[in-house]
């Protein structure tokens, strides 16, 4: 039996992992990677990189975060402590749902990740105290590729479900989006 589950997105290539929980008296156990099973889904690079955030709380916001160039990524997002309400933007030029975004909220309990395509843009916003993220990259870190978009941008108008109380300097510096801007392609 299949332990992740994959939902579809309205965004083309975006979708949603559901894990299956197997519980008992001790806790539970939950698959995080399998090619096998994620393969159907588009992931088909090795993972390169794996990053562990921890986000301290209530509506902090972190990106939202991009690579360019050949640079660009694949990310699987696991929230493995606490809620987050998880974003990606499509940044794919020619796409039809360039510059939508859609948001799944992520928890320990729900058993949900995010897999992110090549060409958007990723963020996220704290719903509990705190909280911890798994991040699985099909790409290394470059910092001569990273960007960014601003999360307050009224063009994205994203619908963050709680008013924004921290992000970083850098994050408040990324630029709002203009009639130039292309997007990334993948």
């Amino acid at each position: 039996m299949s332990q992740l589950a994959i939902i579809d997105t309205p965004l083309d290539g975006l979708k949603v992992v559901q894990r299956r929980l197997l519980t008992d008296q001790r806790g539970f156990l939950a698959r995080i990677f399998s090619e096998r099973e994620l393969a159907p889904a588009g992931w088909r690079k090795p993972i390169a990189q794996i990053n562990h955030s921890v986000t301290r709380g209530p509506g902090t916001v972190r990106g939202m975060h991009f690579q360019r160039g050949e640079h660009v990524e694949m990310k699987l997002v696991t929230c493995l402590r606490g809620t987050v309400w998880d974003v990606a933007i499509d940044l794919r030029p020619g796409s039809p749902t360039f510059l939508r975004w859609h948001a799944e909220e992520l928890s320990e309990e729900n058993g949900r990740a995010m897999l992110i395509p090549e060409g958007f843009a990723h963020g996220f916003q704290v719903q509990s105290e705190e909280c911890d993220l798994l991040y699985l990259h099909s790409t290394p870190h470059a910092p001569q590729a990273e960007g960014g978009l601003n999360a307050r941008d009224p063009r994205l108008a994203i619908a963050w479900p709680k008013p924004i109380t921290l992000r970083s300097a850098r994050d408040n510096g990324h630029p709002m989006i203009d009639d130039g801007f292309e997007g990334l392609s993948p």
